[in-house]
């Protein structure tokens, strides 16, 4: 059963950029009732690792990461994960989550009402870096982005993944594709890369406390489940609309959003 979950994550996961982190953290919870917040955290951390890093290499092949982008943001999501895990200890978690589940609920109603709309603006067309990505299909994807907006993104992004203990990607791939302006196959694909980066930088934390030594074999299964299926999202992404897969990112941001909203009750 657990290499079962372990595919659907990493399949789905990958079809959409993130790592499934957040729909692995409500089924452990189900299956493993008795098991510590960090327990829990450090094997889905585990997982959405080895599921974006299966992705990563999966769209390397395909020749759709922006590597100097994906980089660039992944090197400063990772201190703004720090701080976001330092802040949780002074501020209200379930007012956040409130909060914050309620304007994620709000961007997946506007990510399937509107999927092909792009936030437009005078700013958002300041200090932008042109980046051009040509895929082993030979789709060249060409777009421009205001290179500190996205740094400043990228923080924030880390800041809630840290207080959220998830990979970011799910919050990642709307602000890459209708802030950003990134084409959404280009912006499923970097933002798995983003993942790897800063999941990786997580899991040295447990690996240092040992927070899931009894738990590694689960943690193991999950994680090959993930990777196979990673590999199978990223073939199905060849097949798969960009408007769709912004529909089914939507998706995913309902159920974390209406997992925050739960979660306090």
């Amino acid at each position: 059963m657990l290499v079962a979950i372990g595919l659907f994550i990493g399949a789905f996961g990958t079809l959409i950029g993130v790592a499934g982190g957040f729909l692995l953290i409500p089924i452990l919870l189900f299956l493993y009732p008795d098991e510590s917040p960090a327990v829990i955290t450090s094997i889905t951390l585990t997982v959405a690792f080895f599921n974006a890093l299966s992705g990563s290499i999966a769209y390397f092949r395909l020749k759709r990461i922006d590597f100097r982008s994906g980089l660039l943001f992944a090197l400063i999501a990772v201190p703004g994960a720090i701080v976001g895990a330092y802040l949780i200890n002074y501020l209200n978690r379930e007012i956040f989550q409130y909060v914050f589940g309620s304007v994620l609920l709000l961007v997946s109603l506007y990510l399937l009402l509107r999927p092909g709309m792009k936030i437009t603006g005078g700013f958002l067309l300041k200090w932008q870096t042109s980046r051009q990505v040509t895929d082993r299909r030979n789709n060249t994807y060409s777009y421009a982005y205001n290179l500190p907006l996205g740094m400043v993104i990228a923080f924030f992004v880390g800041v809630i993944a840290g207080l959220l203990g998830i990979g970011g990607g799910i919050i990642h791939v709307p602000m890459l594709t209708q802030i950003l302006g990134f084409p959404v196959h280009v912006a499923t694909a970097t933002s798995h890369f983003i993942v790897a980066v800063t999941t990786f930088s997580a899991i040295d934390t447990h690996l240092v406390d040992h927070t899931f030594t009894s738990d590694v074999g689960v943690a193991m299964v999950l994680s090959a489940g993930a990777v196979i299926g990673a590999q199978f999202g990223a073939f199905l992404s060849h097949k798969v609309s960009g408007l769709l897969i912004v529909r089914l990112l939507a998706i995913g941001l309902a159920i974390v959003a209406l997992r925050l909203l739960i979660a306090p009750v």
